[in-house]
Formats: structure tokens, C-alpha cells, sequence
């Protein structure tokens, strides 16, 4: 992680053993929740395989195997800690999944940067 804007001790002393202008990676874990009343028909909120090719367009897609900082046009400008990734993603996936919903909507994001190293968003 990175930062071009400030000084190479500040990334050291921001970024710690992470700091890297050359980059450095992570194998993500994503949790995506929906929320909202099950269908009387179907008893979904969400077609999970609906919801699982959303989610590999619009994420798994994009940015498996990529360098976050450069290959991802929506995480342009965007520090990729797993706190600013899970809530690009959010942003990414909500308009899209409340479409596809069937009477709910996008609650939240988590994304497991590490088994210890949980970022979770939510919009109030």
C-alpha cells in the first residue's frame, strides 16, 4: 500500500510492513448479505446463482489476478486497505443487486483480508 501523494515516512509510518510503492497482494475473502422479505412464491430475497454472477461480474472479474492500483477502472484513486475495498465493492454491487432482488436490497460487504484482518461496510 501506498500513498504517491506523502512522503516515504509517512507511508512507512502509515502502512507499516505493507507499505510497498511496487505494490504488494492479498487473496480476499468476500461476504455479501441482502436483506428484505422473502418472496411468498420462492421463499428468496435473492436468487443466489443471480446474486453469485453479480458478484463475479461485477468484483471476481475485475480484479482476480489484477493489480488493484492500476488494472481496476472503479478503484481508480482508491488506497485498496481492505477498510476503502469493502466499500468500494459495496457501491460496486448495490445498484446491481437491488435489481435483482425480489423484495430487498445490498446490506452489507466483509471482506476477509486475512482470517484476523476483517473489513465489514454498510450504508446507515
Amino acid at each position: 500500500m501506498h500513498n504517491p501523494d506523502k512522503s516515504d515516512a509517512w507511508n512507512k509510518a502509515a502502512f507499516g510492513p505493507c507499505n510497498h510503492p511496487n505494490w504488494h497482494g492479498h487473496n480476499y475473502v468476500i461476504e455479501v448479505t441482502v436483506c428484505g422479505i422473502p418472496d411468498s412464491e420462492t421463499g428468496y430475497v435473492v436468487d443466489l446463482g443471480k446474486l453469485k454472477k453479480v458478484i463475479y461480474d461485477r468484483i471476481l472479474s475485475p480484479c482476480d489476478h489484477k493489480n488493484l492500483n492500476l488494472d481496476v477502472p472503479f478503484l481508480e484513486g482508491v488506497i485498496p486497505s481492505a477498510e476503502n475495498l469493502a466499500k468500494s465493492f459495496y457501491f460496486e454491487l448495490k445498484e446491481e443487486i437491488g435489481n435483482i432482488c425480489i423484495q430487498g436490497s445490498l446490506y452489507s460487504v466483509k471482506l476477509y483480508e486475512t482470517e484476523r484482518n476483517i473489513a465489514y461496510y454498510r450504508e446507515e
